[in-house]
């Protein structure tokens, strides 16, 4: 009995501490701020994902995410009243002991106007399971969190119209399906927080690598240096537990197959950054991978006075004619007030485009001049000597690397981010034809670039000035 009395009374004293301090309040409001976590919330699109290690702070997101829109007080976005959403987890045992203790968490009990539950007692609903929470919100309503796990299947998913969805943990592709259902009819989100330790999935193919380009796709990696309240005391005990194949998945929150990364060196965060107007001095070269049925990928390159490279526009369509593409690169070229020589625009491209075929008494490269570009075939092809140059601009040296992306060329990001090495040591020959035509291009400039010519005073301020720009947006 006694024992009783004293849990109770532990009971009590901790409802007492939470209602009287906002955990929500003091979310990323101090002197330390997980950049990382703010952005999540910050970002307006519809479809948003965090890809994190264990104690990266990727669960907080979600579950903060999931209360800014019950009580009708998310800092970024337009707040609506009486919101109804879910919660999913990978089992009911999972959801009570993270996504719902996290909720519970930043909840504070003044809010809550009433618990249903599945087990357990709702005066103390952290040692039970959670059906519903009704919250109160500050237009004056009731919002609905409701909680689900995967293990029910898609039929317990079915039905409901939806403001939200929070997915802690990957859930099983058509459980995802059911609730993107769920949200249609109120333009509602989906977001999710997961490791992601069950390989190449669904999430992976079309989410990450986001195949569509869909523009409410949003992604991010967290890891445990991202989380500025994890001790660096913790962060070296867990370093010293993992193995290395462990410590992607668990601290960086990276998608793991059989076959790695090419360009593990890529950085989505470092090496892609937003479009600015470059320099007419910096523009290079323009390089092609010629196709007709499968894409045709070129893409348009500038070199700084450093030789640092940068990849400004794309084209990247298949199932069109050699005369469709040269009008969308001249197109392209037009916008960018791209240099011609003697009127024609020039660009590398993959030697097969010199041969003819059956079904055509002109090259493609003899097509490409008649429509006013002249290709050069000349190029190197080598595949690993082409691969290590690019993994040497990639690489960042005195902290900053030497390949820098436009944010816009989106085939070129995905095949990147996508490109892995086979089981016969080579790469596996798919979704490589942006990747190709790099190579090309890269192969074209000195393994060692050094400054083009001596730069003006002016010029050095210009670029010590860019420099900041670029270190600033990408903070």
């Amino acid at each position: 009995m006694r024992e009783i009395i004293q849990r109770i009374l532990e009971i009590e004293r901790e409802q007492k501490r939470r209602a009287e301090y906002n955990f929500l309040e003091k979310y990323n409001a101090g002197e330390k701020q997980h950049l990382k976590q703010i952005a999540f919330h910050k970002c307006p699109k519809k479809n948003r994902w965090v890809f994190g290690g264990n104690r990266s702070g990727k669960t907080e997101c979600g579950a903060v995410e999931t209360i800014y829109m019950a009580r009708g007080v998310h800092p970024y976005r337009e707040n609506r009243k009486n919101t109804f959403g879910w919660v999913v987890s990978l089992s009911r045992e999972v959801q009570r002991d993270v996504a719902q203790a996290k909720i519970l968490r930043y909840l504070n009990p003044s809010w809550i106007a009433d618990i249903t539950m599945l087990s357990g007692k709702k005066e103390s609903p952290e040692f039970g399971v959670i059906d519903q929470i009704m919250v109160k919100n500050v237009f004056g309503g009731v919002s609905v969190i409701g909680f689900k796990s995967c293990d029910q299947g898609r039929e317990k998913f079915q039905g409901s119209s939806l403001d939200y969805v929070w997915f802690d943990e990957e859930p099983p592709k058509d459980v995802y399906e059911e609730c993107r259902m769920r949200v249609l009819d109120k333009n509602g989100d989906i977001f999710g927080t997961m490791t992601p330790l069950k390989g190449l999935t669904f999430v992976y193919e079309e989410i990450y690598l986001n195949p569509s380009n869909s523009p409410d796709i949003w992604c991010e990696f967290m890891e445990w240096a991202d989380n500025p309240y994890l001790p660096q005391a913790e962060i070296d005990a867990l370093n010293k537990t993992l193995s290395e194949e462990q410590l992607e998945s668990r601290r960086f929150g990276r998608f793991k197959s059989n076959g790695g990364l090419v360009y593990s060196e890529f950085d989505e965060n470092l090496h892609v950054i937003e479009p600015f107007n470059v320099p007419f001095d910096w523009y290079d070269n323009i390089s092609i991978d010629p196709g007709l049925k499968n894409p045709l990928s070129c893409h348009w390159y500038a070199v700084d006075y450093d030789g640092t490279v940068y990849v400004i526009a794309e084209h990247f369509e298949a199932g069109k004619t050699v005369d469709y593409h040269a009008q969308r690169i001249k197109e392209i070229s037009a916008r960018l007030n791209w240099k011609t020589d003697g009127g024609r625009i020039r660009a590398l491209i993959d030697s097969a485009a010199n041969q003819r075929t059956l079904s055509s008494v002109k090259s493609v490269s003899e097509l490409f001049y008649e429509q006013g570009i002249s290709v050069n075939p000349n190029v190197n092809k080598d595949l690993f000597s082409g691969i290590q140059r690019v993994k040497q601009y990639l690489r960042p040296t005195v902290g900053n690397p030497r390949l820098y992306i436009f944010s816009n060329c989106v085939n070129l990001i995905r095949e990147l981010k996508s490109y892995r090495w086979g089981d016969a040591d080579a790469p596996k020959k798919i979704d490589d034809h942006a990747l190709d035509e790099l190579r090309y291009y890269i192969m074209t400039k000195p393994e060692n670039s050094s400054p083009r010519k001596e730069k003006t005073l002016i010029e050095k301020d210009k670029e010590r000035l860019f420099r900041k720009i670029l270190n600033e947006r990408r903070k």
